[in-house]
């Protein structure tokens, strides 16, 4: 009986040493990762309250480098290189500090990524980008740090920082037109219908050369003639209008148009009728 509760005491005993209790971070992690353009981005950092405490220029003093956000260091990754206020970026990962100050911040990208906090010692050479950028003051109080990619385009995002009433936001250029071009370049040297369709859009999104994007998109559409796709139809009505070529656009729409309808897709059926209703073709 003895040896019994002496072994259920040993047990108790290694089961109170191991165990630990979990409780919620004051501060949770967070992770987001944004493709922009064909360049892969992303974010790591920490997200701590608000908890009735005054944020900027008492929390967070004005004037004085901040790790933006808690815990460790803010990260940024970037699988190619991009372009902060006309400094290049190389691709690698990097801690974002700040600066912040009433009227605007100071946003640093550092090349030594693995400080918790600020670095004991700071080093100017491993500034890899430095940017000045305008808070706005916003009519609600955002609660809980927040980092976000907004204005997403094919060539550009915005990084934005949003806690108590203010928002920042710094705006990052990527190398797509180059690599596209580049892609282009390369499968045109014997390429198929899908790549003359999405060469073809590219151009009409981006603005470029318009005779060359209905070049492509007329080569495509004639590459799958014995099964039309209204999709297709839809763009090449599309690049036709822009290039100035009025019948030709309505002569693709009302085929894009009986497409869809057979079928069923009503979003392609609207976006047709819409336009042959601007065209004056309904």
């Amino acid at each position: 009986m003895k040896k019994l509760l002496l072994t259920l005491m040993v047990f108790a005993m290694a089961f109170s040493v191991n165990a630990q209790i979990k409780t919620p971070q004051p501060s949770p992690s967070a992770k987001m990762e944004q493709t922009v353009g064909l360049t892969d981005v992303t974010l790591e950092y920490s997200r701590p309250a608000m908890r009735g405490r005054t944020i900027f220029g008492d929390l967070v003093p004005y004037g004085k480098l901040w790790r933006t956000g808690a815990n460790k260091n803010t990260t940024i990754t970037f699988s190619d290189d991009v372009t902060i206020d006309g400094q290049t970026l190389k691709a690698g990962s990097y801690a974002i500090f700040t600066k912040p100050n009433a009227e605007s911040w100071d946003v640093v990208f550092y090349s030594d990524a693995n400080n918790w906090g600020t670095p004991q010692k700071w080093d100017d050479a491993k500034v890899a980008a430095k940017t000045s950028t305008k808070v706005y003051k916003m009519p609600m109080k955002v609660e809980s740090f927040t980092m976000l990619f907004d204005d997403l385009t094919n060539n550009s995002a915005v990084l934005g920082i949003l806690w108590e009433d203010v928002y920042v936001g710094v705006k990052f250029e990527v190398p797509t037109d180059g690599a596209v071009e580049a892609s282009i370049k390369n499968v045109m040297n014997g390429p198929g219908p899908n790549d003359y369709f999405s060469a073809a859009v590219y151009y009409l999104q981006e603005g470029k050369d318009i005779n060359k994007a209905q070049k492509w998109i007329d080569k495509a559409v004639d590459m799958t003639s014995e099964k039309p796709r209204f999709w297709y139809l839809r763009q090449q009505s599309l690049i036709h209008a822009k290039a100035g070529n009025k019948a030709g656009a309505i002569k693709a729409a009302k085929a894009s148009l009986a497409g869809a309808e057979k079928a069923g897709n009503a979003d392609y059926a609207k976006m047709n009728k819409d336009s042959l209703k601007e065209w004056g073709a309904l």
